[in-house]
């Protein structure tokens, strides 16, 4: 099978594996395309079923299994096979000619079936062009990944669309890469316009009531949400490149009491190792509890006017060693300077007290 084969194959079953928010999701869009032709009852429940499928979307939004990218197989991968031009239409015409009355237009009977084989040939040509054109960019780029290009794991990012749905409820993202093994990500999530500040239910007499939401449910629904954006967007990352370590900051709509201008404040970072991701069960945990057992800065709380209070985003120093999961001669080669300097500035610190002895006074002691 080649590379386009392949990966049609992995989006055809990617699409399969979507979950039943998702699908639910496009149903109830057909529903609203056939509003105009529904009684008044079934108009108020399929408003309100609507409703509580977009909350169920956004708190679901850290479920969706991610595509995950095979470099190793896309790096061996055989170029697509040059069409060869066939004579299909031509010695079928030929044939029936052959067994048939042979009619005045024989020689142009032939002509244009000759045309025929030209055109499906240049048909074919075009899409071999296209496909290694294609398998070209994604083996070139796989080698590079491999060899831990960090151009390369930007390009990935910004090229391969991992991270459409989440763009289109407003998050904006920024990625800086640290070495082949770790990334950092600065996510925009959005709140307003996003969460919905009211909520919609159906009376006993079948008709909408929309109450503002109570603050303490609006605060949960927030905190699930922009938890849950954090954990997508690492399992995202996680399952494009083939880095240790995911740093995610997310910011959060925000003003600024000098100005009085909306800004964008970091409100969680977190650190989230492959090893303990992978052992993750998505569909049933908590997201906001489930991050607090990262190494973290903040908490996810909704922003409020005046509210400026922001954190220091986690940075690859900031982390323990122990993030290492694969060690490699130039990680040995920077803990022995990091040891021999932290040797050195002790020595110094237990030297100075016995000069300082011996120079009492300006006399030797």
């Amino acid at each position: 099978m080649g590379l386009q084969a392949s990966y049609r194959a992995t989006q055809a079953a990617q699409k399969r594996q979507q979950r039943e928010a998702k699908k639910r999701e496009r149903e109830l869009e057909r529903e609203n395309k056939e509003q105009a032709k529904l009684t008044v009852l079934e108009q108020a429940r399929l408003e309100v079923d609507t409703y509580e499928n977009s909350l169920e979307v956004l708190l679901s939004i850290h479920k969706e299994e991610p595509k995950t990218w095979d470099w190793q197989s896309m790096a061996a991968s055989l170029a697509p096979v040059c069409p060869q031009r066939r004579q299909y239409h031509e010695l079928r015409t030929q044939q029936t000619l052959a067994v048939a009355r042979v009619p005045r237009d024989r020689d142009t009977l032939i002509a244009n079936a000759r045309i025929h084989d030209d055109h499906e040939y240049q048909e074919a040509l075009a899409g071999y062009t296209a496909e290694k054109s294609e398998w070209e960019g994604m083996s070139t780029l796989a080698r590079r990944i491999l060899a831990g290009d960090t151009d390369a794991y930007i390009q990935a990012l910004e090229s391969l669309n991992q991270f459409d749905e989440l763009a289109t409820v407003g998050s904006s993202f920024h990625f800086s890469v640290h070495g082949p093994r770790m990334l950092v990500c600065i996510a925009g999530i959005k709140e307003q316009g996003v969460i919905p500040t009211e909520t919609k239910s159906l009376t006993a007499a079948g008709k909408v009531s929309v109450k503002t939401m109570p603050k303490g449910r609006f605060e949960e629904i927030y905190q699930d949400y922009l938890c849950g954006c954090v954990l997508r967007i690492a399992r995202e990352i996680l399952a494009l490149l083939p880095v240790d370590t995911v740093i995610v900051t997310a910011t959060a709509d925000s003003v600024d009491p000098r100005t009085g201008t909306d800004i964008q404040r970091p409100v969680i970072s977190v650190a989230i190792p492959r090893e303990t991701a992978a052992t993750l069960n998505y569909d049933r945990l908590d997201p906001s509890d489930a991050l607090m057992q990262f190494t973290h800065r903040g908490e996810a709380k909704p922003s409020r006017p005046g509210n400026n209070d922001s954190i220091k985003p986690l940075e690859p120093e900031d982390l323990p060693r122990g993030f290492r999961q694969t060690i490699t001669l130039q990680h040995v080669v920077e803990d022995a300077r990091q040891l021999r300097a932290d040797i050195t500035a002790t020595a110094e610190r237990l030297r100075a007290p016995t000069e300082a002895k011996q120079t009492f006074n300006g006399e030797p002691a």
